[in-house]
């Protein structure tokens, strides 16, 4: 779907508008929106219902065509729940229903005359999005491999936003951040759908140059050679079991001034989890694709905030490789050494994220960063503990942490793309204690998300850190596999609201 706003005053009301489907709300109780009782010259809406055709209940809808008095071809009526109330999850079960029903018409244009600004405890630019974002995953197909494609989707092609003449350049604002975080999303979504056989350590790497190139950013991709030479011990120590070359990717963004320190955005890249020598089992393993989604995440937020321009300055880090068993690999009680200098016993073959991401963010000191937050697919223990619902967010606990998780989570709830604020405490680090070197990989069952932070905290003590952990949140399994496109939503909008802080404000 393509979208665009338009501004409504006394000269061009509602009425006037031209369009094959004019979306109006009702409220249950058979309330009317301002919008719709515009259009209920001759009783036509009203009509609607008192015959009981439609409930207004969240989501309900009903279409009529024919009604004198108006320019447009058809008007849906769209239930929006109790007419005091409109709640963010009402508006967003209706957005879920209109872009359904709106694939169902036989027109290809439809403007939406909705109360975008009358939805507790959200404003204009959060119901923009709401609708885009409904819009495009509605239409979203992953058939990219298929011989033959999914059908593609018919009905309305065009949608228009209607606000007042007051709204207008709010609205624009909100369309374009919400359709280049449409965009990032979908970015996401195809890397993390394609299969490990297609989407290699060398194919995120291409992936960024690509965007680079698009978008003007800067781009450095090290090779096994230069990491041997920086000595990321831990990093290489996950690839030697594979056959595909280890990537280190760096992506740059630098839209804010010269002078000012970056966010470091850092996102696990395994293209594929086998275990390694720690196998895992058979069933399911397919869905070890995935394990990239935090490298995915990245690249969709940077597609995002290269498409707005945003005025701050971001760097991606993404290290990036297979985890497979062979004679070469890893094997459990190897000891290795980190970019740190620090040591690891390899207790868990399978626990190599932290393996990457550790070295990685050794390497991002050199930014001198204002803030990094690593996004990576690392425990399963972090479904156990907040299932598929919530990110796990961790970061230590101090004055400078603690705003940087506020901002985090606020970003979360904006968007819906929601986190929770998990511990991360020296009393967990007595877990990770090793007889043979400076740390172990893992820190047994008990608290393992937990632990997993607490691995990568001690290689992030010379800035502001904060962890996500997607492991729940990434992909969808079951007859809906496939990849959400998360966090990339709290990740832009954090981003976004960066930059706004940044900007100083008009004389």
């Amino acid at each position: 779907m393509d979208f665009s706003t338009k501004s409504l005053d006394a000269k061009n009301a509602v009425t006037a508008v031209k369009t094959g489907a004019l979306v109006v709300g009702i409220h249950e109780n058979r309330k009317l929106t301002k919008a719709a009782a515009a259009l209920d010259k001759l009783g036509a809406i009203s009509a609607a219902l008192k015959s009981g055709d439609i409930s207004g209940k969240p989501g309900s809808t009903l279409l009529l065509r024919g009604v004198t008095g108006i320019a447009a071809e058809r008007i849906v009526l769209l239930g929006l729940g109790a007419e005091d109330d409109i709640s963010d999850k009402n508006f967003a079960a209706a957005a879920q229903a209109l872009v359904r029903t709106l694939a169902t018409l036989g027109c290809d244009d439809a403007a939406l005359a909705l109360p975008f600004s009358g939805i507790k405890g959200r404003d204009l630019a959060w119901a923009i999005r709401n609708v885009v974002l409904a819009g495009r995953d509605f239409t979203y197909r992953s058939d990219a491999l298929k011989s033959k494609k999914d059908p593609a989707p018919t009905g309305v092609k065009k949608v228009t936003f209607l606000t007042s003449a007051d709204n207008a350049a709010a609205a624009k604002t909100a369309l374009a951040e919400a359709v280049a975080l449409a965009n990032g999303m979908a970015l996401t979504k195809e890397l993390g759908n394609l299969p490990g056989n297609v989407c290699t350590p060398t194919y995120l790497a291409n992936t960024a140059k690509k965007l680079a190139k698009d978008y003007k950013l800067g781009v450095e991709v090290l090779d096994r050679k230069q990491l041997e030479a920086l000595k990321m011990g831990s990093f290489l120590s996950v690839t030697n079991g594979s056959e595909q070359p280890p990537k280190f990717i760096v992506l740059k963004h630098m839209g804010g001034k010269a002078k000012d320190a970056p966010i470091v955005l850092v996102g696990k890249g395994i293209t594929f989890d086998t275990g390694g020598i720690s196998l895992k089992p058979g069933l399911n393993m397919d869905e070890m694709k995935y394990d990239m989604c935090g490298a995915a995440s990245v690249l969709g937020t940077f597609r995002a905030i290269a498409e707005l321009g945003l005025k701050l300055n971001v760097i991606g880090v993404i290290p990036t490789c297979e985890n497979m068993p062979s004679g070469r690999a890893t094997k459990p009680g190897d000891i290795v050494t980190s970019m740190s200098g620090q040591t690891i016993e390899v207790l868990n073959t399978d626990a190599e994220g932290r393996l990457i991401l550790c070295d990685a963010l050794t390497y991002v000191e050199r930014f001198k960063p204002a803030a990094v937050i690593d996004i990576a697919t690392l425990t399963g223990a972090c479904i156990v503990a907040l299932g598929h619902h919530n990110s796990g967010l961790f970061t230590r606990e101090d004055e400078a942490h603690d705003r940087l998780a506020d901002e985090l989570l606020a970003a979360g709830r904006a968007t819906g793309d929601t986190a929770w604020r998990m511990p991360v405490q020296d009393v967990y680090q007595e877990q990770l204690k090793s007889n043979f070197a400076d740390i172990a990989n893992i820190g047994g069952q008990p608290a393992g998300s937990v632990t997993a932070a607490c691995f990568l905290e001690r290689f992030t003590r010379k800035y502001t850190w904060a962890h996500l952990d997607i492991a729940g949140t990434a992909w969808k399994s079951g007859a809906a596999k496939g990849a959400s496109g998360r966090p990339v939503p709290l990740l832009t909008t954090y981003l976004l609201n960066q930059a706004r802080a940044a900007k100083p404000a008009r004389a």
